[in-house]
């Protein structure tokens, strides 16, 4: 279905136009428009990793407490998740050109913050603007490709290599932190995002369309903080439960954000204009595609923490060698997208793509599962399948959600994708990572000392205390249990992913055909 322009405003640019396409499809312009947008996108999803290997170096020359380093890791994703629906729907108000190009100025003057920061305080103030402009960056640029490109093929060929991007920029910020901070100083990881924060400044009012809502109504400025209230406990909370247990400060956070979350959706049911239109959940297609979505971003997320792990504190590799290796499975992320968009314009149902996406990382839990203490070749290929399904899936209910959507509220739509996927990404670390830590602790044996007993890294740093044999005898054991625990987490992920398989075919099935009647 072909989706029009009447009831949103889009004002092209005042240069001269580019060579034009048909009525209805995207031309070079549009093309060469979606080569900028990756820019903000890639450069979004590489700041989640990028501090990997440069905490060291900022811990010598800052000297954070442990709070403040912290801090420093986790403000980022905390306030770009807490600001993505705000966001979104200001961008439907404003305009989602001019809210991105702001967040891009707002993005490269805190990585020049950033970079040059000489305290604790100022790196994590920068760190925390930085997050504001990733909200602003990420819905935008979703929301600008839903109305460049109106055509269903070509735009599924467009969201396809937007999800790859997506995907394969995490993997290549752990990297290019590596190499950055071993060839000069920590702030270099960040002066990376200004020249293409500047070509964005330089070509998006050139190439870019302005889009809004025409009729958007007043902002409901009491949503806002609501829907920080109920996004940001949660997140905390299901992202601390993995390393410190089910502990009841992390009980209670999630159950007050939650209690903010039906405050929020209560606001939004009564407000004349809403953040969120609750009828935006109604339409076909589009609930659905955010469940799945928390679904793939729970599996994803989740087999991460093992992954990571496994490379460094189980076969030993170095940091930046685990990043090095961890490189290979993102080789076969850019031909996802395009195998799946080619599948779907040769007829292959959606419902089944998007099941046989799920299958593909069920088999790369499966292939988790069944690691053993020395096993580089079989967790470097479970993590490239799935990463492969990740993009099948992410790109197939991307289309769509924002095809289900009004234009007019493109920005609201994409926001709750992205706040879909980071809900996702922390109940798959709080899910799978209890189940790994549960099986860990119940392998260590009883003899064992206390904080061995706790974590693998807990283990390694009480084997090098040990002297001879006994230190090699308990990281021995300590990594056996952690791969255990490790199979027994992937077996987990495996039976439900196998479940939203079944129901993804089932139910985008049922969507489609009633689109058909």
């Amino acid at each position: 279905m072909v989706v029009g322009m009447t009831n949103s405003t889009s004002t092209p640019p005042s240069s001269p136009r580019a060579e034009s396409a048909a009525p209805g499809r995207a031309g070079r312009r549009e093309w060469t428009a979606l080569g900028v947008l990756m820019l903000p996108l890639l450069l979004v999803s590489m700041d989640v990793s990028v501090l990997y290997f440069a905490t060291p170096a900022i811990s010598a020359d800052l000297h954070p407490s442990g709070t403040q380093q912290l801090w420093i890791f986790d403000i980022y994703g905390f306030v770009l998740a807490g600001l993505l629906m705000t966001m979104g729907s200001l961008g439907d108000r404003i305009g989602r050109r001019k809210l991105l190009l702001m967040g891009a100025a707002a993005f490269g003057s805190a990585s020049l913050l950033a970079a040059y920061a000489n305290s604790a305080e100022t790196l994590i103030a920068a760190r925390a603007i930085l997050g504001i402009g990733g909200a602003t960056l990420m819905p935008s640029t979703m929301a600008l490709l839903r109305t460049m490109f109106t055509d269903p093929g070509q735009r599924a060929k467009a969201i396809g290599l937007w999800s790859g991007v997506m995907t394969g920029g995490i993997a290549l910020g752990s990297v290019m932190s590596g190499v950055l901070v071993e060839h000069f100083w920590w702030g270099s990881v960040f002066l990376v995002n200004l020249p293409a924060m500047l070509l964005l400044l330089l070509l998006g009012p050139v190439l870019l369309p302005e889009s809004k809502n025409p009729e958007p109504g007043r902002f409901d400025w009491l949503s806002v903080p609501l829907s920080m209230a109920a996004v940001l406990p949660v997140i905390y909370g299901l992202k601390e439960i993995p390393s410190e247990g089910w502990h009841p400060l992390y009980i209670v956070s999630i159950a007050v954000g939650l209690l903010f979350a039906a405050l929020f959706v209560q606001r939004q049911r009564t407000s004349a204009s809403p953040l969120i239109p609750p009828a935006l959940l109604k339409g076909r297609g589009f609930t659905p595609a955010l469940v799945l979505n928390l679904v793939a971003a729970l599996a994803m997320l989740g087999s991460a923490i093992f992954t990571t792990q496994y490379m460094q504190s189980v076969l030993g590799k170095g940091p930046l060698a685990a990043a090095l290796w961890s490189l290979l499975p993102s080789v076969f992320i850019g031909f996802a997208g395009p195998v799946t968009t080619l599948l779907v314009q040769r007829g292959v149902h959606r419902g089944y793509v998007v099941a046989g996406g799920f299958a593909a990382m069920a088999a790369g839990f499966s292939m988790l599962a069944v690691l053993g203490t020395d096993s580089l070749w079989l967790v470097l290929g479970g993590a490239g399948v799935l990463a492969c399904g990740m993009v099948a899936i992410s790109s197939q209910l991307v289309d769509l959600a924002m095809s289900s959507a009004p234009v007019e509220q493109a920005g609201a739509a994409s926001s709750l994708l992205e706040t879909s996927t980071e809900f996702g990404g922390a109940l798959g670390m709080a899910m799978l990572g209890s189940i790994g830590t549960a099986i860990y602790r119940h392998e260590m044996p009883a003899g064992a000392p206390a904080a061995a007993r706790e974590t693998l890294g807990d283990a390694l740093v009480t084997a090098a205390r040990l002297p001879g044999t006994s230190g090699a005898s308990l990281l021995a054991t300590a990594r056996e249990a952690f791969t255990t625990g490790m199979n027994g987490a992937a077996i987990a992920g495996a039976i439900l992913l196998a479940l939203a398989a079944v129901g993804a075919a089932l139910s985008l099935r049922k969507i489609e055909a009633a689109d058909e009647k």
